[in-house]
């Protein structure tokens, strides 16, 4: 038996014809993938974003309820290690290169072997002291990994280069390595379509090339649209063309499975973390706003050579969690009591379900459960989203540890049975977002697939509430979940729980667009400043620490280091709401003069009224 998992990130549903025949997009092969294996449409992620989803693949259970981003950590049973046991051959070919940062590096050790491979957006490849040439471009968030990024494409010039191209080519040769050997498994898996959205000119070609009239934006900021339509149809048709080249390179997998008669004795699973945003709901990107359709909906294909059903689609609810143990069942190796997934094959083989509900979100974001029609998607009770706390013996963040005021008030915590009841460190966490800026959402997506009308209907809510308290009963949730979501942990769902009438008015505000930067108070330190120069002035610091402290405290003033106060908030929604900007920016106003600081132009704070869209 042998196994072959090919893994997209940030793919789209929406753009697969297999999903979307009119979508408009060339993708001949995941077309021929659907007629050789069985299409779900009812495929779920779970814990979001790219690493929490990789936790997921490895350990067959939800992980965003304890922890953010975040390494695997020392008693997690992940699925690969247990494969390795068992004494299947285990490789990663991958060029996702969160796996080579703190936050990620204890994942790609689990396989026996892998193939990293090097080049992909940030990636610190290629050295250059002297800056890359830089191009008319609206990208925001010009941090160290957008220079990197420039950096690295000066050494991708055609196909062949592209780490796309080198993580198929890696993967196969294990393959053809392979091929005439048993008890095999291995992961092929690229950051594309991941943004920046990059992708051999040919491909750009089948969508008309790039448009030049308008400034370059293949790698939008994770914030509010405010770009003209011109300038989003051209992000799309960047991400098109990606897509494209991702279909080309499944097409060599499926050639391979055809050439060397693999189909006979080989699963073959194509799935995705989860998708992104280009436009839709008023927002380009993840992670800042709710997880909606277009991002948590995910495409899944899977081939399991002992149905033999191929060519069918499976409207069973399923979820992330499920592929771990389907190949560890594929393979004849036991689930461990901690796994919540359930293996695939007899939904593949006869539609039978395995669950009535799907949890899925963020650390300290909504928390969300869809039946497969209804979603539901659960914000906290209070402004400031607390209490929240992370739980991990590995603190770290995607790039660097905590921070010492994040060390500062831990306290060791009993632990969970998953932690097979190993002790574990507790801190405050912090997130980019308050999810009670969107308030609680309800949406029917039979009736609303887009999702731009949320309901007030207390029975369905009610429904949809008690389904989500008994999965987060079912995971453990720390007390600290039921508090900030204003759920019981013991008990029924009562009629005080209720929160989408409650919190309509902020549902609908959420959905307005940013106010003009000209409202704000134009001063040296002020909103316009860049928030790297703000944290470094102790007076600005101060402002920020006493109104905004997730901004001066944690990981958020390192991510967003690089623009302006004004630019963040429209990222972080209601941890930095407009009118606590607006109180931070007149206070910034009356600070004694120092020294003038280097403020880069804002694209996104030049635009005018007109150009800056409402959404509804």
């Amino acid at each position: 038996m042998r196994a072959i998992v090919v893994m997209f990130d940030s793919l789209n549903r929406r753009y697969l014809p297999p999903y979307h025949p009119d979508c408009g997009i060339a993708a001949p092969n995941f077309e021929r993938l659907a007629r050789s294996s069985v299409r779900f449409e009812n495929a779920y992620a779970g814990s979001m974003p790219c690493m929490p989803a990789r936790r997921e693949l490895h350990t067959g259970r939800y992980n965003f309820l304890h922890r953010g981003w975040g390494p695997l950590e020392p008693f997690d049973d992940s699925v690969p290690a247990l494969l390795g046991d068992a004494g299947v051959t285990t490789h990663l070919a991958t060029d996702h290169m969160h796996y080579w940062e703190d936050g990620g590096a204890t994942y790609h050790t689990r396989y026996g072997t892998c193939s990293l491979i090097r080049g992909q957006q940030g990636d610190p490849w290629k050295g250059r002291v002297a800056d890359p040439p830089v191009p008319d471009s609206l990208r925001v968030n010009r941090s160290g990994t957008w220079r990197q990024d420039r950096v690295n494409r000066l050494y991708l010039n055609g196909v062949p280069d592209h780490p796309q191209t080198r993580t198929f080519d890696a993967g196969l040769e294990f393959v053809r390595d392979n091929a005439s050997e048993q008890d095999w498994f291995v992961q092929i898996e690229t950051f594309d379509p991941h943004e920046p959205f990059f992708s051999d000119p040919s491909f750009l070609a089948m969508y008309g090339g790039n448009d030049t009239s308008v400034p370059e934006y293949d790698w939008p900021d994770y914030a509010q649209v405010t770009e003209s339509e011109d300038v989003q149809a051209n992000v799309r048709r960047h991400y098109a063309a990606l897509v494209s080249m991702c279909d080309a390179s499944l097409g060599r997998v499926l050639d391979a499975m055809d050439e060397l008669e693999l189909w006979d004795d080989t699963l073959l699973v194509v799935c995705t973390d989860h998708g992104f945003l280009l436009g839709e709901q008023g927002w380009w990107g993840k992670s800042v706003q709710p997880w909606y359709d277009e991002t948590i909906h995910t495409p899944l294909f899977v081939w399991d050579p002992r149905t033999g059903v191929r060519g069918e689609r499976r409207d069973e609810l399923v979820q992330t969690i499920d592929l771990g143990p389907t190949l560890l069942e594929f393979f004849g190796v036991d689930r461990t009591p901690a796994m919540q997934g359930v293996p695939l094959r007899e939904v593949i083989e006869a539609g039978r379900p395995v669950r009535e509900y799907a949890l899925f979100g963020a650390f300290g974001g909504h928390v969300s459960v869809t039946d497969g029609r209804y979603v539901y998607m659960r914000a906290c009770r209070e402004p400031g989203n607390r209490p929240l706390y992370e739980h991990t013996l590995m603190p770290t963040h995607m790039r660097g540890f905590f921070s010492h005021d994040e060390l500062a008030s831990a306290s060791l915590h009993q632990g969970f049975s998953f932690t097979k009841n190993v002790p574990v460190l507790r801190t405050e966490g912090h997130v980019f977002n308050d999810p009670y800026a969107f308030g609680t959402l309800l949406f029917d997506l039979d009736d609303d697939p887009r999702q731009q009308h949320p309901l007030v209907d207390d029975e369905i809510e009610r429904r949809m509430a008690t389904a989500l308290v008994q999965l987060l009963r079912e995971s453990e949730a720390p007390e600290s979940q039921y508090e900030r979501l204003g759920l019981p942990k013991v008990g029924p769902v009562a009629d005080d729980h209720l929160l989408c009438a409650d919190q309509h008015d902020q549902v609908q505000a959420s959905r307005r667009g940013a106010p003009p930067v000209d409202e704000f108070p134009d001063s040296p330190f002020g909103v316009r400043t860049r928030v790297k120069d703000l944290l470094a002035h102790p007076p600005s610091a101060d402002v920020l620490r006493r109104h905004c402290k997730p901004v001066a405290v944690g990981p958020f003033g390192r991510v967003c280091g690089e623009i302006s106060l004004y630019r963040a908030a429209t990222s972080l929604i209601g941890v930095l709401p407009w009118d606590v900007l607006r109180t931070i920016a007149a206070e910034l106003a009356e600070l004694p003069p120092a020294e003038a600081i280097n403020r880069d132009a804002d694209p996104a704070e030049q635009l005018s009224d007109r150009t800056r869209p409402t959404w509804s």
